[in-house]
């Protein structure tokens, strides 16, 4: 028999994670698992050239809006229906999901999945598609069209 303890849902707060949501709250509520939601903050650098001219938000401030937008990505229904625990981190999204997975006992890892064509697969790999390679557990992907089988 299959028993599922914690779900992990990675989020970048896209519309896939959303459909990815549905599935991780419906799975930890039939389970009676700990749902642990986690956002991942990339090295601020990154977005250096998007603030030339503005000043860059320091390391609070993105902690803040992470945690403001995971707070508002359930609602409190759902959160209690699956004992949801919020969490972020820094550092490079797939490295982070699969420590995370590792250190917290995670049985199920659900992420929503772009579902980029062909092209696009070659010229860059997708974040879940390393974390379907590397990570210590089962991985559940959802992408946004398609057959759905959570109903609203």
């Amino acid at each position: 028999m299959i028993q599922l303890k914690n779900i992990l849902l990675p989020t970048d707060f896209s519309e896939p994670g959303l459909e990815a949501a549905n599935y991780a709250v419906e799975l930890a509520e039939r389970f009676g698992a700990t749902l642990h939601l986690l956002h991942v903050i990339v090295d601020p650098v990154i977005y250096l050239p998007m603030f030339e001219s503005y000043p860059m938000p320091s390391k609070a401030e993105f902690e803040q809006y992470a945690q403001e937008r995971m707070e508002g990505w359930l609602t409190d229904d759902d959160k209690k229906r699956c004992n949801a625990q919020l969490h972020w981190v820094h550092g490079t999204p797939f490295v982070e999901i699969i420590n995370f997975a590792r250190e917290n006992e995670i049985d199920l890892i659900v992420m929503g999945t772009h579902g980029h064509g062909a092209i696009a697969h070659m010229l860059t790999s997708s974040e879940a598609e390393k974390v379907v390679r590397k990570a210590p557990c089962p991985v559940l992907t959802v992408r946004p069209e398609g057959h759905q089988f959570v109903h609203p």
